[in-house]
């Protein structure tokens, strides 16, 4: 091997280029070799360059060198680096690197009596940050080391959900797949990374279809009964920033539900159909379940009918995701039908609630079906001719799950009226889709896709129809991107 040993090397000309070598040649600079600037020259060891020592992590204290960067693993436990004596120029840098700098931190002390950042004369500082890194440069004795750089990013790398499914919506950051009708909702992958078990566990809303109210007919001509709402169910994940209803069910771990990368069929249940009344038939069609995955929501209560027990039973309404209201008995024999129990199965929180009762008198009103959020109202009967009030549906449940605010799963309202004597008014369907029972003859319908129930017959017609159940609805919403 040839060696050459000069003190200087100087171009041929003024201000001239020295080069040293051909193209694709390589260097090698020994072990420990110093370069460094003179006046104002840039290049190599230039103030502000650093080498990153990734051969060596830190894992306990040592005396950095200038030019340097570290990086210091402190998850066994905390530990000092102490900066070399400072001339014009000298740079380290130090760098957190696991993220655990929060829990055990790093610290860096001067060389003797120097200063960090203008700081007290030899006192250090403390790297508590998660993810933290710095850079220092020693510029004079008045500032001593000053931190140049820093960050605080230690999020890692992540991946989100990917599904098809439904009518799909953006929201910011989520995903919204809605769902009117049966279908599919398809995960495609599922997240990745350090928040990928809150980014896999989806929020929903799962409405069940409501229930129909009661129609009235001849020879049993009395008001008749709201319908249930359709059971509701929601949870809201902690990484969907929305507002949810009060029923979010989130705190209980069972209705929580963690996608996979598969497919799950979805259900969406229909409302009842609307009833005429005659016997035998005495209550309202119940609504049908919605279903996502583990979570069912249970259709509606059907309204029960107004009659003369015991020659013409009286209908109580039926049990469901929110019970039916109870039909009306003219008799003054301290019978009327009483409303249907929402919550039926059980759920934590419950689904829905129970119907109002019909009521007992000469002049007769029937029950509201129970709503998501409360119950149906009972109906009021008075002794005089046009008095009667059939009772409001029960109100819904409001949620932001499709970035506004809606109200789901009312109640129908109950009807009112007697041969001869129609109720005051008719009764008004709970927030949320109920349909508004009659006075004067067939119910109001619920609303589509709301879960609402149908509002109940009344007035003196001597046929008229209970309004359909509203069908129901499932969305589902998710975390897709930063």
């Amino acid at each position: 091997m040839s060696e050459v040993k000069v003190n200087k090397i100087s171009p041929r000309t003024a201000c001239g280029t020295v080069t040293l070598g051909d193209s694709g040649d390589t260097f090698t600079v020994p072990c420990g070799v110093t370069i460094s600037n003179a006046g104002t020259a840039t290049g190599f060891g230039a103030t502000g360059a650093v080498n990153w020592d990734t051969a060596s992590i830190k894992t306990a204290g040592f005396t950095a060198a200038s030019g340097n960067g570290y990086f210091c693993n402190t998850t066994s436990g905390a530990f000092t680096v102490a900066l070399p004596a400072g001339a014009a120029g000298s740079i380290i840098s130090v760098q957190d690197y696991d993220n655990t700098f929060d829990s055990n931190g790093l610290t860096i002390n001067p060389n003797g009596s120097e200063k960090i950042n203008g700081g007290t004369a030899g006192k250090g500082i403390l790297l508590d940050t998660e993810g933290l890194g710095i850079t220092f440069v020693y510029i004079d004795s008045t500032v001593g080391w000053r931190s140049v750089q820093s960050n605080e990013y230690a999020e890692e790398g992540q991946s989100y959900m990917v599904a098809t499914g439904g009518a799909i919506t953006c929201c910011g950051t989520d995903k919204i797949h809605t769902f009117t009708g049966p279908g599919t909702f398809t995960v495609c992958s599922v997240a990745a990374g350090s928040a990928a078990a809150a980014n896999n566990l989806v929020s929903y809303l799962v409405v069940a279809g409501g229930a129909s109210g009661m129609g009235k007919g001849a020879p049993d001509a009395y008001s008749s009964a709201g319908g249930g709402a359709g059971g509701f169910r929601e949870v809201k994940s902690p990484s969907t920033p929305y507002t949810a209803s009060p029923l979010d069910g989130y705190p209980s771990a069972p209705n929580r539900i963690t996608v996979t990368a598969t497919g799950y069929p979805i259900t969406v249940g229909g409302g009842g159909a609307g009833v005429c009344g005659g016997t035998p038939v005495r209550r309202g069609n119940p609504g049908n379940d919605s279903i996502f995955s583990t979570i069912t929501s249970a259709g509606g209560g059907g309204g029960g009918m107004g009659g003369t027990a015991p020659a013409v039973p009286v209908g109580a309404g039926l049990n469901g995701g929110s019970g039916g209201g109870g039909g009306a008995s003219p008799t003054c024999a301290g019978i009327s039908g009483l409303g249907g129990s929402g919550n039926t199965p059980p759920t934590t929180p419950a689904q829905g609630f129970d119907g109002g009762t019909g009521s007992n008198g000469w002049y007769t009103a029937s029950g509201g079906g129970g709503g998501a959020t409360t119950l149906g109202v009972n109906a009021v009967a008075t002794p005089s001719p046009g008095a009667a009030e059939g009772g409001d549906g029960g109100a819904g449940g409001t949620t932001e799950i499709i970035a506004s605010p809606v109200a789901y799963a009312g109640g129908g309202g109950g009807g009112s009226g007697y041969p001869g004597a129609c109720g005051t008014a008719g009764s008004t369907g709970g927030t949320g889709g109920g349909g508004a029972g009659s006075n004067t003859g067939s119910g109001t319908a619920g609303g589509c896709n709301t879960g609402g129930g149908g509002g109940g017959a009344g007035g003196t017609s001597p046929t008229a129809n209970g309004g359909a159940g509203g069908s129901g609805i499932v969305i589902i919403r998710y975390r897709y991107q930063n």
